[in-house]
């Protein structure tokens, strides 16, 4: 029997599709140029209460976007195939969290343009978790 998407599997799968690509990126680049990401982030960081901090943030902010962002392209690919998207919304509470703490590191920094990109990932990240409870 021929099984369709509801209209909510599409849009989860696409945000999933979506996010993924953005978060698996942007982890790479964090994994292959740690040293540059590291030196950038201790300038970026360095009037702030944050300074000392830089190499655990970075690690746990690279951490949770490829976590994030393999879960939601795993959780894509399932929902395509079986119809199961339920890594997709523990993918995108990890993108959501990554992004709180992005934005907050952006807002210490004084950074308010790079907090203010910010901010159209996260309602996206929550319209994808919202679409769970419908």
């Amino acid at each position: 029997m021929f099984t369709i998407y509801t209209p909510i599997e599409i849009v989860q799968i696409l945000i999933a599709f979506f996010l993924s690509s953005c978060m698996i990126q942007s982890g790479l680049d964090k994994v292959f140029d740690w040293k540059g990401n590291n030196e950038f982030l201790k300038s970026h960081f360095s009037k702030t209460f944050l300074s000392g901090m830089v190499p655990v943030m970075l690690f746990i902010v690279t951490l949770l976007e490829l976590l994030g962002g393999f879960l939601c392209l795993v959780g894509a690919a399932m929902g395509i195939i079986s119809f199961d998207t339920s890594l997709i919304g523990i993918g995108l509470f990890i993108i959501a969290i990554d992004l709180i703490a992005l934005f907050f590191g952006q807002r210490i920094a004084k950074d308010y343009q790079g907090a203010a990109t910010l901010v159209g990932y996260f309602m996206l990240s929550i319209l994808g978790i919202i679409t769970f409870g419908l």
